[in-house]
C-alpha cells in the first residue's frame, strides 16, 4: 500500500486521495478553510500550502523539493512524498494568509456567536502572528438577510465559498452567489431569491467564521456553555445523526454529526428546529385522573400515585387495546408490550399514526427529505409483533374500536411534536361505550380531555433508547437533558406500573439491560449485535497556559 509522510509521520493512503485527506484521516491536523470533505475542491483560501519533496524519476527517484508551495487539498498523494507543513517556508505562507484574512475583519470575537468554535479565531492562536501591522482604516460590508434562518455578517466573510458550493452541489437550489472583486467581493442571494430550501441552515455549520448566523441561536448561549450530546432525528424516519446542545436541562440547538451511512454532513432543517415543543407550553407536566381536582405542583407525588393506582386498577379489567406510538423507542415499546401482556389476559397490540407530509424528495448531492414523520413506525412494530402475530396499523385499530370490539381499556400513547388526534379516533372510542381510556403523551390533545388517566411522557431528547430509520438501521441514541418538571419516560412508566401490581420497587430504566433483555427473552438478538451506538467523542486538551490569579 502505498505511503506519504507528513510532518515525520508515516501515512498509508488510497490512490486518488489528497494530501490533506490522508492527514485528516490520520489525525494531522493541517489549517485549511475552503476545504470541505462534502465539497468540490477549490483552493482558493491558501492557508493549507505545504512544502512537498517528491522523488524525481528522472534522478533515481531521489527526493527533490518542489520549487513552489502546494495546496494540500489539491495535490494527489503519491508514494514516496515528504510533506511539511511546519517548514519554515510553510509556516511564513500560513502568518501570511491569516494577517491577509484579518486585514478587514472587525475582530469582534466579544459579540460573536462563532466565538468558541472559530476557525479564524483558533488559527490565528496557533498560527498567527499575535500582532497586526494594519493601521489602515478598515472596508466595512453590510450585514444581510438571506433568508428565514440565516444571517449574513459580511464583514467577518473570508470568501471560501463553501455557502456558495453547497447550494449549486448539494441542494442544486442556487441562491447565493459571489458578487464584485477583490476586497469588493460579498456574498449575496439572486434577486428575488431567498435561501429557503429544505436543507438551508447547513451553511450555518460550514461557515467555518462568523459570518453565517443561525437566527434561531442568534445571542441565546456562549457555546462553551453548552453540553453536546449525541441523539438520532426524532421527528422524521431518516435517522439522521444529530447532536443535542443544551445547557442547565434546556435545549439551546440541533447540530448535525457525521454519519457517512446516513446523513453524511447535514440535517434538514425540519429536524435542526423541530424540537421547540420540548419546552412548550402545551407539554403536560402533571399526571391528572378524571374526576379529580388538577394536583398542585407540591402534590406530585400525589397525583402519580392516583395516576398509577386508577391505571393499574383499568389495566386488569378486562381486554385491553395498547397502541405504541411510533414516536417511541423500541424500549419503550418493549416496556408497554410486556405491561399489558403480562397484567392483562386478552390484549390487542396497535402502532400509531404514521403522519406523512408530501412525497419524499432526493437532492442532487444524493440528501433524501422523507415523507414519513415518524423515527420508529419500523422499530416499533419489530418489538411488536414479539408479543403478538396480529399487530395492527393505526387505520385497522381505529376500525377495530370503531366496530364495538369489546376493549374495556385503552392504553394510547402520542409523543408527536403537534396535535395527532383525528376526530376519527374520537369518534372511535366513544363508539364502544364506557371504556377506560389511558393516555401517555407530551403535548395537550382533544384526547386529553376525553382520557381517564392523563400520564406525562417524555420526549426523545429526555431519555435514552434506540430508534430503527427507514433503511431498517438500528441507531442508540443518548439522554440530553432530564424529563422536564414530573415527566417520565414511557418505559420508566411501565416499569413502575408493573411493580405497583407486584409490590416491588419499581426498576430503574436501562435501555442497555433492556435491550439484553428484549435479546434473551424475546429474540430481538439484533437489539445486541446489530444496534449503531454513538462512537465515543475523544477528550481534547488545550495547549492554552492557564494563569491562576
Amino acid at each position: 500500500m502505498p505511503s506519504i509522510t507528513i510532518n515525520g509521520t508515516r501515512c498509508k493512503f488510497e490512490q486518488g486521495q489528497m494530501v490533506i485527506q490522508v492527514a485528516l484521516d490520520n489525525e494531522i491536523e493541517i489549517p485549511h478553510y475552503c476545504y470541505h470533505p462534502g465539497l468540490s475542491i477549490v483552493a482558493n483560501c491558501r492557508i493549507c500550502l505545504a512544502e512537498i519533496w517528491a522523488p524525481n524519476p528522472r534522478n533515481d527517484n531521489k527526493l527533490e523539493p518542489i520549487p513552489k508551495l502546494l495546496p494540500t487539498c489539491q495535490t494527489l498523494a503519491a508514494d514516496g512524498q515528504e510533506v511539511h507543513t511546519d517548514s519554515p517556508k510553510a509556516i511564513a505562507n500560513q502568518r501570511s494568509v491569516m494577517e491577509y484574512l484579518l486585514i478587514n475583519h472587525p475582530v469582534d470575537c466579544p459579540v460573536c456567536d462563532q466565538a468558541g468554535e472559530c476557525y479564524l479565531q483558533d488559527y490565528s492562536y496557533q498560527y498567527g502572528r499575535g500582532v497586526s501591522r494594519f493601521r489602515e482604516q478598515k472596508l466595512k460590508q453590510p450585514k444581510k438577510d438571506l433568508g428565514p434562518n440565516v444571517l449574513l455578517y459580511m464583514d467577518r466573510c473570508i470568501m471560501c465559498t463553501r455557502c456558495v458550493r453547497f447550494v449549486q452541489e448539494v441542494t442544486g437550489t442556487n441562491e447565493l452567489l459571489i458578487s464584485g472583486r477583490g476586497s469588493n467581493c460579498q456574498i449575496d442571494v439572486f434577486p428575488g431569491v431567498a435561501l429557503d430550501n429544505e436543507l438551508s441552515a447547513n451553511v450555518i455549520d460550514l461557515c467555518p467564521v462568523g459570518a453565517l448566523l443561525d437566527k434561531d441561536f442568534l445571542f441565546q448561549q456562549r457555546v462553551w456553555f453548552l453540553a453536546r450530546t449525541p441523539s438520532i432525528d426524532g421527528i422524521t424516519c431518516s435517522g439522521d445523526n444529530i447532536s443535542i446542545e443544551h445547557n442547565d436541562g434546556r435545549v439551546y440547538r440541533v447540530k448535525p454529526r457525521t454519519n457517512h451511512e446516513v446523513n453524511r454532513w447535514w440535517i434538514t432543517d425540519e429536524v435542526r428546529y423541530g424540537w421547540k415543543f420540548v419546552h412548550g407550553e402545551e407539554r403536560i407536566t402533571l399526571p391528572a385522573v378524571r374526576g379529580e381536582d388538577p394536583y398542585d405542583p407540591t402534590e406530585a407525588a400525589l397525583a402519580w400515585e392516583a395516576a398509577y393506582a386508577r391505571a393499574g386498577e383499568a389495566l386488569t379489567a378486562g381486554h385491553v387495546g395498547l397502541m405504541v406510538s411510533p414516536m417511541l423507542s423500541c424500549e419503550d415499546a418493549y416496556r408497554l408490550a410486556e405491561l399489558v401482556t403480562s397484567m392483562a389476559e386478552n390484549v390487542t397490540l396497535a402502532v400509531g399514526p404514521v403522519p406523512r407530509v408530501g412525497e419524499d424528495k432526493t437532492f442532487p448531492g444524493g440528501f433524501t427529505v422523507y415523507a414519513e414523520k415518524a423515527p420508529n413506525a419500523r422499530g416499533v412494530r419489530r418489538v411488536l409483533e414479539k408479543f403478538s402475530a396480529n399487530v395492527l396499523d393505526y387505520e385497522a385499530f381505529v376500525g377495530r374500536l370503531r366496530g364495538g370490539t369489546d376493549f374495556a381499556t385503552l392504553l394510547l400513547t402520542g409523543n408527536y411534536p403537534s396535535d395527532w388526534v383525528t376526530d376519527d379516533l374520537l369518534d372511535a372510542i366513544t363508539a364502544g361505550g364506557d371504556r377506560t381510556v389511558i393516555l401517555i403523551d407530551t403535548l395537550g390533545t382533544k384526547l386529553t380531555r376525553r382520557a381517564d388517566v392523563v400520564i406525562p411522557g417524555a420526549t426523545w431528547t429526555e431519555k435514552s433508547g434506540t430508534f430503527e430509520n427507514v433503511n431498517n438501521r438500528l441507531q442508540a441514541f443518548e439522554r440530553a437533558i432530564e424529563p422536564i418538571d414530573y415527566c417520565k419516560t414511557e418505559a420508566q412508566i411501565a416499569l413502575d406500573l408493573a411493580a405497583g401490581q407486584t409490590g416491588d420497587t419499581p426498576g430503574i430504566y436501562n435501555p442497555a439491560a433492556t435491550r439484553q433483555q428484549m435479546a434473551e427473552v424475546h429474540g430481538l438478538k439484533e437489539f445486541l449485535t446489530d444496534v449503531h451506538m454513538p462512537a465515543v467523542a475523544a477528550m481534547v486538551e488545550s495547549d492554552m497556559q492557564l494563569v491562576e490569579l
